[in-house]
């Protein structure tokens, strides 16, 4: 029997994750809550095989396909929020090359039983530094 030993050198969490051809990782936004965020939330140390964990603040968006786990066109990332302030109150956004900014309408996340559980945020990615900082 082969060892399962990690012989890469890399982390277990860092490695990409290959799924057999013709299988994809599309949860739905209740699954992604319900079976991976909440998880992580509530066990910093949860790892999920298909999530890679990334800094936001620390990588520009170009880089994140090459982050990923899995996936060719859509990625998946735990990432912490920085705060920008002590009451934590206002989230910090920026990188070095520029700043992730709210765009359009939030989308409710519903539970099959119409709970209400996320609204989900879109953001964009704008170079340069706001002119609000």
């Amino acid at each position: 029997m082969r060892s399962m030993e990690n012989t890469s050198g890399q982390r277990k969490e860092d490695q990409k994750f290959e799924l057999p051809p013709g299988f994809r990782f599309h949860p739905t936004d209740e699954e992604l809550i319900s079976h991976y965020l909440t998880k992580k939330v509530v066990d910093s140390c949860f790892i999920a095989m298909a999530i890679a964990e990334v800094d936001f603040n620390k990588c520009e968006p170009w880089d994140l396909p090459g982050l990923a786990k899995t996936g060719e066109t859509e990625w998946y990332y735990f990432c912490l929020r920085h705060r920008k302030n002590p009451t934590g109150l206002i989230t910090n956004r920026a990188t070095d090359a520029g700043y992730w900014k709210a765009t359009g309408k939030d989308k409710e996340i519903i539970t099959m039983e119409n709970a209400l559980i996320r609204n989900e945020e879109n953001t964009g990615f704008l170079q340069g530094k706001s002119s609000k900082w």
